[in-house]
């Protein structure tokens, strides 16, 4: 038995042996019973908040008012709630007020058939009070009660449906995608954070396309992703896109995706081409000029907008931004390509344009290019220690400023392409460039004058 589950039954029977009932709850039930390994383990009971704060000697009281208390076993966290009926819902997200109820109650006010299950660790039985076993074993998703009613409590479920459906595989029951269509434009009720954390699992997990795609059929994608419905209709040129247009295209790299993967690369795929819409021209052909520029703008905003944290606003940009630039690389200067393969993000946009190559023409020799020339360029010729630095440069003489910067780009630019080695070579490099520098200042002074 895995250690996890040894300790959420660990802590139901110390809830029945202090006098209550204590149930697995929810998606540890569902996974069980489809035969996969739960990610986590929660727990549910008649106990009330304080009952269990007196049971177990550390608990986190995060949610008493909602009836939930983490117990911490060996510094492990699992979530332990009171049975519970939920009061009106006034701002589509919580509930006005929460009644203490029975485990029957319970389970008809959470949001879907399969994560209304429970299972007694006592007993080994599943008990199932709104035939979720029956929509697991025809893999249907599947709303508890009145769908709308489901998806008004709370407007993320929108999204939530979406990724259960596409994790799962499953098909959504016709009254719960009839009311998802509906509701769609609600999903803007709801915090952006909420939304990025929803969107981050669909893209990472490894069913991105399938999540567009129900998305899309939803009308959900339209509202929180305009930027990508955008791209319907938008042609290419056919010899290097003979996919179709650029949705069909980002769809397909979607498709090629594969989880787990980070944030950054999930979405910077995504976005890769979220300027072409904008500048899509007919001139000799189909061309989007400078759509990577424009692009990495949009992704900014779209960022912005989703409240990604800085840095991953700056990787994301990075990547929509430079994702063209590696068809360049075998033919650029040894120093300038050194400098861009060695860069942070390298790898992801690396893995980002091969998924590009393989969601159009296919052709992959630019990136097998690049993987072997990193495979036998050493470490220590691409991130070179420094042969000088600027106290070698006041040292001689030279008083600090813009040029210091120049002249030391000058001198790595020389050591990554093999034409220095050493320190000597290095200083006599840099006494040459400034003469030569001096020499350009003097002249443009004269002819000011």
């Amino acid at each position: 038995m895995h250690n996890q589950e040894a300790k959420a039954r660990a802590i139901c029977a110390t809830l029945r042996e202090a006098g209550f009932r204590a149930l697995f709850a929810g998606g540890c039930v569902r996974d069980r019973i489809r035969g996969t390994a739960p990610k986590d383990y929660d727990i549910a009971t008649n106990a009330l908040p304080p009952e269990v704060a007196e049971v177990f000697p550390r608990t986190i009281a995060v949610g008493a008012s909602f009836g939930v208390v983490i117990v911490v076993d060996d510094g492990e966290h699992f979530e332990v709630a009171t049975f519970r009926k939920d009061g009106p819902y006034l701002d589509g997200r919580r509930p006005s007020r929460v009644d203490f109820v029975d485990e029957e109650e319970d389970a008809r006010r959470r949001d879907f058939t399969i994560n209304a299950l429970f299972y007694d660790p006592d007993t080994e039985e599943v008990l199932d009070y709104v035939g979720g076993q029956e929509d697991l074993r025809r893999g249907v998703l599947r709303c508890v009660g009145e769908p709308a009613a489901r998806f008004t409590e709370d407007y993320l479920r929108l999204l939530r449906a979406v990724r259960f459906s596409a994790r799962l595989n499953f098909g959504l029951a016709p009254d719960t995608r009839a009311a998802m269509v509906d509701g769609a434009p609600n999903i803007l009720k709801t915090s952006p954070e909420r939304i990025r954390e929803e969107l981050t699992k669909m893209l990472t997990e490894g069913y991105a396309h399938r999540s567009l795609t129900l998305l899309d059929e939803t009308g959900l994608l339209k509202v929180v992703l305009p930027e990508i419905d955008a791209m319907k209709g938008v042609e290419q040129p056919p010899n290097f896109h003979p996919e179709g247009d650029v949705f069909v295209h980002t769809m397909l790299l979607m498709k090629h995706l594969e989880g787990p993967c980070s944030a950054t690369l999930a979405f910077g795929a995504l976005l890769h081409d979220v300027g072409k819409p904008a500048t899509q021209t007919f001139e000799d052909r189909i061309r989007f000029n400078c759509h990577a520029k424009v692009g990495a703008d949009m992704a900014r905003c779209i960022c912005r907008r989703l409240r990604f944290s800085n840095d991953d606003t700056d990787r994301i940009v990075w990547l929509v931004a430079q994702h063209m630039r590696l068809a360049a690389i075998p033919e650029m200067r040894e120093s300038k390509r050194k400098r861009f393969v060695r860069e942070e993000g390298f790898d992801e946009l690396l893995a980002l344009c091969r998924l590009d190559c393989l969601a159009s023409i296919g052709t992959l020799d630019t990136i097998e290019w690049i993987q072997a020339y990193r495979a036998n360029v050493p470490e220590e010729t691409m991130r070179p220690a420094p042969l000088i630095t600027g106290d070698d440069l006041i040292a001689m003489g030279y008083t600090p400023g813009p040029k210091f910067k120049e002249l030391l780009r000058a001198v790595e630019d020389a050591q990554l392409e093999g034409r220095i080695a050493t320190k000597e070579e290095a200083l006599a490099l840099a006494m040459n460039s400034v003469g030569k520098a001096d020499v350009a200042d003097d002249q443009a002074h004269d002819s000011t004058n």
